[in-house]
């Protein structure tokens, strides 16, 4: 098994998230909010940079859609919304942004060209070049997101550990998805969701965005379909 690409990924979001953590300790709420605000509008430019990427705007269209219509008929954001506050209840009861910090982390960590790619080549051939890259960002990211969101952010370790980690272990299954168009309608769908959030913490609009997640199983099948057609 090929895992040490994802290990280190876990240990530096761990670590970015601590050193945020204290900042954040340091800081007066005034401050906070500022750097919320900047949170916000950074994951727009993440989330933008992502939906970009689509080579097929259709595609990622119905996979919003029918993603939409399967979590809300599965309950997915008032079950996930659930699980997370027992997870604050118990880690941190006081932190206010303890959902939106994991989620955002998650979808942020998780969901792109460099995870995907990166986790499935590891898998493959056992080169983790690319994950210790993405590593090295995800710590980065992790300090800022966790000086402003709190503690949710490191918990997103786990959410790394598992999506990275299956996908590096299910590599020859999952090849498929690392071609291009699997892969660029896949990012899109995800940085639509990671703009949802944006708009949730500046207090734009608050969205289902847990609702929405199915979209990115949706997306690599609307794309296998349209392949046959």
């Amino acid at each position: 098994m090929h895992l040490s690409g994802t290990i280190v990924n876990v240990i530096t979001v761990i670590a970015g998230s601590a050193l945020g953590l204290l900042v954040g300790e340091r800081l007066s709420e005034r401050f906070k909010t500022v750097i919320i605000q900047a949170i916000g509008l950074f994951t727009f430019l993440i989330g933008t940079s992502m939906m970009l990427k689509a080579d097929n705007f259709i595609v990622v269209f119905l996979s919003l859609i029918l993603g939409g219509i399967t979590g809300e008929a599965l309950k997915l954001d008032e079950g996930l919304e659930n699980l997370t506050n027992r997870l604050k209840s118990k880690v941190s009861p006081n932190s206010p942004h303890f959902t939106e910090g994991f989620i955002m982390a998650t979808l942020i960590f998780c969901v792109g060209a460099m995870t995907v790619v990166g986790s499935i080549q590891e898998g493959l051939t056992g080169d983790a070049t690319l994950l210790y890259t993405k590593s090295v960002m995800d710590g980065i990211t992790s300090l800022t997101l966790a000086s402003g969101l709190g503690i949710g952010v490191m918990l997103s370790a786990i959410s790394v550990l598992v999506i990275q980690g299956s996908l590096t272990l299910l590599g020859s299954e999952l090849q498929f998805l690392m071609g291009k168009p699997y892969l660029n309608n896949l990012t899109s769908a995800g940085g639509l969701l990671i703009i949802a959030l944006g708009l949730e913490l500046l207090g734009i609009k608050k969205l289902k965005v847990l609702n929405l997640l199915p979209a990115l199983v949706y997306a690599p099948l609307f794309v296998y379909i349209a392949s046959l057609l």
